[in-house]
């Protein structure tokens, strides 16, 4: 097997994430990659800024990850699940319902976070069934939402400034309110759900669920908002007779500085349990493709009460024994790691390092949060071009929108965090905007 990269080859016929084929976006070779390092083809190491779209929160070859999966691997890679089990399943099912909510009993494997998000999606609708409430049918969420790719999961994001307007009447319509507002460390205002609760007066009796993202609204905008919105939002759903799907596809294992965000609730009130938890990305260190949908007792309870007696959905790779040992020894390793010390620690970096770029002429915004730092720019950015003066400056960051971020893995050394915060600020003070398109002054 020819280990170069075929660059042409690529590019004529290899499709890549929100790419043209007309004028495809540049794409760099990695030949390797390990730790925090992504090494090119050419051989120039790159620093990681975005842990593999949030994903590989251990870093790259990490040996407990390689060794569990390199043993599944050699004993069984994958077997149907339809009346077959697993100890890899059951001893992940094991870990996910000791670490969630006590209320989260149930638990599903699914392939990808917008899959995990289309099963809970579902669970809620054939819940209501069983209820003998089939006409909630409506999903209510906020905007500025993002929760994946697939047909119902577009039906939820964003349905203005969304990666997924073009699709129209295809997309199923439903039920919007503004976005939270009240930022993470702000005192809130509970009239922010005011909005929430006319909508709930109104349709409660058709709508099944609320689903959003808590704390974090990721790549609807890296927006920060108060838990004490979560808090709120539960009670909403327990008066009006309503689901509550939380979304911590982003933000589960840590990434916020809790082990999952709905956790940051613990400092207002009790924690806010969901009815339904949907968690990918992260799950497996990023080593393989595995989300999960967990459930309460009672979810679980109405949908075997439906019409079909059954939950209607099962994926070929459902519960994938690969996958799955992979969970488990990513979920020791966040165990084992101090996972709140390293967080804190990039958490405390972030902030002090990424301050100054708020002085800058073209930045709007500087946030941080857990293992997430964040430049929010005027004006939207130059993808193509940034990504390429970032390479050159030793890193790997993908800009998007206006946004300049990172979240790398929770095993960066402080030298390489430096690094990091180093290539975003100067890009960022480099940025002059024309014709209302931020570009980068390269230096020299």
């Amino acid at each position: 097997m020819n280990n170069s990269i075929d660059f042409e080859f690529d590019k004529q016929h290899i499709w890549h994430p929100y790419t043209s084929m007309n004028n495809a976006l540049p794409a760099f070779g990695v030949a390797s990659a390990k730790e925090c390092l992504l090494t090119l083809d050419d051989g120039r190491q790159l620093i990681d800024g975005t842990s593999s779209w949030w994903a590989c929160v251990h870093g790259y070859s990490h040996p407990t990850i390689i060794q569990a999966m390199q043993h599944q691997l050699s004993t069984l890679s994958h077997v149907m699940f339809g009346g077959i089990t697993h100890q890899p399943a059951i001893e992940l099912s094991k870990k996910l319902v000791a670490i969630t909510s006590p209320k989260l009993t149930k638990v599903f494997l699914a392939d990808s976070g917008s899959i995990a998000v289309e099963v809970a999606l579902k669970m809620a609708l054939q819940y209501w069934q069983g209820r003998n409430q089939p006409q909630k049918q409506r999903i209510l969420t906020v905007k500025s939402g993002y929760h994946g790719d697939t047909f119902a999961a577009m039906s939820v994001c964003d349905p203005e400034g969304g990666m997924h307007t073009m699709f129209g009447d295809s997309v199923t319509q439903h039920e919007f309110v503004s976005a939270p507002q009240t930022k993470f460390d702000q005192t809130f205002d509970t009239s922010e759900l005011d909005e929430m609760r006319a909508k709930l007066e109104s349709k409660h009796h058709t709508i099944a669920a609320i689903i959003l993202e808590p704390v974090l609204q990721g790549a609807g905008g890296m927006r920060f908002y108060s838990p004490e919105y979560l808090i709120g939002l539960r009670k909403l759903c327990d008066e009006f007779n309503v689901l509550l799907i939380l979304d911590e596809i982003a933000t589960g294992f840590g990434r916020t500085g809790k082990l999952f965000a709905y956790e940051h609730t613990q400092r207002h009130d009790q924690i806010v349990e969901a009815d339904i938890l949907c968690l990918g990305k992260a799950l497996t260190g990023g080593y393989i493709s595995l989300a999960v949908t967990m459930c309460s007792d009672e979810v679980a309870k109405g949908i075997s009460d439906s019409p079909a007696g059954v939950f209607m959905h099962g994926p070929t790779f459902m519960g994938n024994p690969l996958a799955c040992a992979a969970a488990c020894a990513s979920l020791d390793l966040l165990a084992e790691n101090e996972w709140q010390a390293q967080v804190s620690a990039i958490e405390s970096q972030l902030n002090d390092e990424l301050a100054e770029a708020i002085h800058f002429p073209e930045v709007k915004d500087v946030r941080v949060l857990g293992a997430i730092g964040v430049i929010e720019m005027n004006s939207t950015v130059n993808t193509a071009e940034l990504q390429q003066q970032f390479v050159d400056l030793g890193v790997w960051i993908r800009p998007f929108s206006n946004l300049i971020y990172i979240m790398p893995p929770y095993v960066i050394s402080k030298e390489q965090l430096s690094q990091l915060t180093s290539a975003m600020k100067t890009v960022a003070k480099n940025i002059i905007v024309s014709d209302h398109q931020a570009s980068f002054i390269s230096h020299g």
